[in-house]
């Protein structure tokens, strides 16, 4: 759900007050005036109960990869040539 959703239906002063920041501010990132600041995004993630992710907030920022839910790289299972030599494989 994105911020201006969210707001529809819970009091934008409130958000500020949960997030220590002025109801102005609020009101710009619902309008869509400024950017929500990337380092605010976990913040209203948290005070909103998750209704409004970062992913929505900030789509332009990899929140997988500060998650650590992207997939891993794959692990090189090759073997090196002098092994392979070695063993005569």
């Amino acid at each position: 759900m994105d911020l201006k959703t969210y707001s529809k239906s819970n009091s934008q002063i409130e958000l500020a007050r949960k997030l220590g920041v002025t109801g102005g501010a609020i009101s710009q990132w619902v309008n869509g005036l400024c950017a929500v600041p990337a380092e605010r995004c976990p913040a209203i993630e948290a005070a909103t109960g998750g209704l409004v992710r970062c992913e929505d907030l900030r789509p332009d920022v990899q929140w997988s990869v500060l998650r650590g839910s992207e997939a891993p790289a794959p692990v090189n299972t090759a073997r090196p040539a002098i092994e392979t030599i070695a063993q005569g494989v």
